[in-house]
């Protein structure tokens, strides 16, 4: 099977989510193209069985380059089997305000681009304040201390579930196209 694996990144936990996933399935023997979002508006997906996208989230939005790819895609997108992986550090949490917050961010990007996934999954990040600039680091400091108050806030940590994520494309790999 031919999968394209999409993603737009900010810090590079869903860099790291995307190669996972590519290389797993690539070890499955399955023939993969990992592409940065960016540089895809040309890329003809019609060489593809199925479509990954991963993304995070910042601020409430997505990375406006994924936009644009969707977008410009979403044709192509519409006839193939889609998972997308919105990423980000909310997905750690079990409150169920900003479960509804990423359902509706996810909402207004399906609306505004045109393209709705097969099958959508909230997938936790990872925290990085060895990677973050002062003002980042700051707004994610009060976040995480909120979120998880006996965190180290000054160390990195990684919220997302790798068991669950292989999981969860292998079932979506092997369901229905």
């Amino acid at each position: 099977m031919k999968v394209l694996v999409a993603y737009a990144s900010s810090e590079g936990q869903t860099r790291r989510i995307a190669r996972h996933v590519a290389d797993r399935l690539a070890d499955q023997g399955h023939a993969v193209e990992l592409l940065q979002a960016e540089d895809g508006t040309e890329t003809d997906l019609a060489r593809f069985d199925r479509v990954i996208v991963a993304a995070s989230i910042h601020i409430g939005h997505y990375q406006k380059t994924l936009g644009r790819f969707i977008a410009e895609q979403a044709g192509a997108l519409a006839g193939k089997p889609s998972l997308f992986l919105s990423v980000s550090l909310a997905a750690a949490g079990h409150e169920a305000e900003d479960w509804r917050s990423l359902a509706q961010i996810l909402a207004d990007f399906e609306k505004a681009t045109g393209w709705t996934p097969g099958h959508a999954e909230q997938i936790a990040g990872a925290y990085r304040p060895s990677q973050y600039d002062v003002v980042t680091r700051f707004v994610m400091r009060r976040i995480l201390a909120r979120k998880d108050p006996e965190a180290d806030l000054e160390a990195d940590k990684d919220y997302t579930d790798w068991p669950a994520l292989d999981t969860l494309v292998d079932d979506w790999l092997t369901g229905p196209a």
